[in-house]
């Protein structure tokens, strides 16, 4: 067990910068991310269904659930707030009646195929400050992080 020590020893450890930069760049882009995508009267767990339902023949949400970053408990009201949208349906495939497939509808794949792109290119001018072993370096200690937690 650790050495205690005092809240003035604790609050000069050098991660704590880190730390801040950390939540403020992510504070920065959520922020940004969110107010793009709810200009198409989505949230940013329905674009993250849409963006990864696209290009696709449907998913189970077992799947849409490891490839998205939302939580089990949540995706099932995602998936119906989209069903009444219209965007997406539920299917069940007449091979495998236990399960279920979500899939675009021809309105979310329309939305997806205007969105979709859009956000790219609004993504990339934010990136292109970064040359690409920047954004590798980026990337692996990102990953580096998240694995230490």
């Amino acid at each position: 067990m650790p050495t205690p020590y005092s809240p003035q020893a604790a609050a000069q450890e050098p991660f704590l910068g880190t730390i801040r930069e950390l939540v403020r760049a992510y504070q920065a882009f959520s922020n940004y991310s969110e107010s793009f995508v709810r200009q198409h009267d989505l949230t940013p767990a329905q674009f993250d269904v849409i963006a990864t339902l696209g290009n696709t023949q449907g998913m189970n949400m077992g799947d849409i659930g490891d490839k998205t970053l939302i939580t089990k408990g949540t995706l099932t009201g995602v998936v119906d707030r989209l069903i009444k949208k219209g965007l997406v349906t539920r299917e069940v495939p007449p091979e495998n009646r236990r399960s279920v497939i979500v899939k675009l509808t021809p309105d979310g794949e329309s939305l997806f195929e205007q969105v979709f792109p859009a956000h790219i290119i609004d993504m990339k001018e934010h990136f292109e400050g970064f040359n690409p072993s920047e954004l590798e370096l980026l990337k692996v200690l990102l990953s580096r992080l998240r694995q230490a937690f």
